[in-house]
């Protein structure tokens, strides 16, 4: 290993595959004559607190590509660091985290609901199953692309979206935690988009006979669902307490979006629900839709038998919202969305029961008239017992 004080010439006339050759002004700094190339490199020993910590050498540039005075201020920066106990080669260290311990940190971070975090943790104990004990980081491209044709295959499209959507959340916690995952391996793939449901269109008359078919429970469950256009999921998990008959609140504290909706019930919803909640009280529940049957306490799907499905009431909701002149905002916040753009952040629905009510009841109208019911909404509230609230 030569010693020499380099310049530009000497540099030029250094053979090919000759070796290192060290310069004696900069320490440090040294050309690397390969077989094909030359190129700058710095080599030093990393000590920290008097002790040998490792010798390292990083290269700097080719010597076509930078000048020997460039070359030379680099390798001063670099021989600085290194006398200061840092090695510029050293790279942030592998974590080693697991995918279940990825999940496990992903659940602390947020506040979900709590079949948000059960569905989480189906999609990686049941499809993501050996992928569970391993290294994020050892998760290739590969892996992804595979997953993704097995589970369309085995469980469908929609289903291998979702476990898909759940790994690449998972894959982006990870890289936060461990800095040696510098990009996703499902950029490898692409997440297919579930199929839109399909909605065909709702007979009002035919739905309202075709539910008086159902159990009485049954029957009221799918009319409320209609009437407010409400989830599923906010429907069944009313309690009695969410009722008030005296003011015509119904309200859902089981929302998509969070918080609460508090819904203006017209007189045909109230007459329904006041005598559900009659008929119930000797079964003592808490439950509006009380199930002794469901480990639950309350129904937790309700039987269809020709019905149309909850979603695609909701759908209709919607739609005959429109045809019943509620204005777009108004609809929106009846049906539990949220406004969009940051003017919406400031609209709080649940200050807006009464301004939402005439909207509410003008939707109930256009329904109980597509039905055929008899009689007026307001003698339907009055009598709580009339052709729309059977006894």
């Amino acid at each position: 290993m030569a010693v020499i004080n380099l310049t530009d010439a000497r540099i030029r006339a250094l053979e090919l595959g000759s070796g290192i050759h060290r310069d004696e002004k900069v320490k440090g700094l040294m050309v690397i004559c390969h077989a094909t190339t030359k190129t700058y490199a710095v080599q030093g020993d990393v000590r920290r607190n008097g002790r040998h910590i490792r010798t390292v050498r990083t290269k700097i540039d080719r010597v076509d590509r930078i000048s020997l005075s460039d070359a030379r201020r680099k390798a001063m920066a670099l021989m600085s660091q290194i006398q200061s106990g840092i090695d510029p080669t050293d790279g942030p260290d592998e974590t080693g985290i697991t995918l279940s311990k990825v999940l496990e940190a992903h659940l602390k971070e947020r506040e979900l609901r709590p079949s948000t975090i059960q569905s989480y943790q189906d999609h990686v104990d049941k499809y993501l199953k050996r992928f569970r004990s391993r290294a994020v980081a050892d998760i290739t491209r590969q892996d992804c692309r595979e997953l993704l044709e097995t589970l369309t295959a085995r469980h469908g499209r929609t289903t291998a979206a979702g476990v898909l959507r759940t790994l690449r959340a998972l894959i982006n916690t990870a890289m936060r935690l461990d800095e040696t995952i510098l990009r996703s391996p499902m950029d490898a793939v692409r997440v297919p988009v579930p199929p839109k449901r399909q909605v065909d269109a709702l007979d009002i008359a035919d739905f309202w006979k075709r539910s008086e078919a159902l159990s009485p429970m049954m029957r009221d469950i799918h009319r409320t669902m209609l009437l407010t256009g409400a989830r599923r999921s906010s429907v069944l998990t009313l309690r009695r307490e969410d009722i008030d008959l005296e003011k015509r609140v119904m309200t859902f504290s089981h929302m998509k979006t969070g918080g609460q909706l508090l819904f203006p019930m017209g007189p045909v919803l109230t007459g329904i629900i006041a005598k559900r909640m009659e008929d119930d009280t000797p079964l003592n529940s808490t439950w509006l839709w009380p199930s002794p049957l469901s480990t639950k306490g309350h129904i937790v799907e309700p039987k269809r038998a020709n019905v149309a499905s909850p979603h695609a009431l909701r759908h209709h909701a919607r739609t005959l919202m429109i045809a019943a002149g509620v204005p777009y905002a108004e609809s929106a916040l009846l049906l539990g969305h949220k406004l969009p753009g940051a003017t919406g952040g400031y609209v709080h629905a649940e200050h807006l029961v009464e301004a939402l009510r005439p909207h509410a009841e003008a939707y109930e109208q256009l329904v109980t008239g597509l039905s055929g019911l008899p009689g007026t909404a307001k003698q339907c509230y009055q009598m709580k017992a009339c052709s729309c609230c059977p006894a």
